[in-house]
């Protein structure tokens, strides 16, 4: 979140910054999204990193991983929405808490 995290004001600016917000594109037959390439390269390699820990031990995204490649989604695509999710339960973890203003 660099010097200024009051920058970042929501977990999707966050995902922007990291680089796994999602981006739509077409073509003449299918509409999908893709991961969004640009963006901190560090901070998108330590989200890759969470995914792939996960994936090998913890039950509950094995689980998801399982139920969504069944589905008919591709390992890409999965992948993508478990670095998304998991941007934003980092997001929540080191944001800035609010201050009210006082009187």
């Amino acid at each position: 979140m660099g010097d200024d995290p009051e920058r970042l004001n929501t977990e999707a600016s966050f995902a922007a910054l990291c680089g796994v917000s999602p981006i739509g594109y077409s073509s003449r037959r299918r509409s999908t999204r893709r991961l969004n390439h640009g963006g901190d390269c560090q901070a998108n390699a330590v989200l890759h990193r969470i995914v792939f820990t996960r994936l090998r031990h913890d039950p509950r995204t094995q689980a998801y991983y399982e139920r969504r490649t069944q589905e008919g989604e591709t390992r890409r695509e999965v992948l993508r929405c478990l670095e998304r999710y998991a941007a934003r339960e980092l997001f929540n973890l080191v944001r800035p808490v609010s201050r009210a203003p006082a009187l």
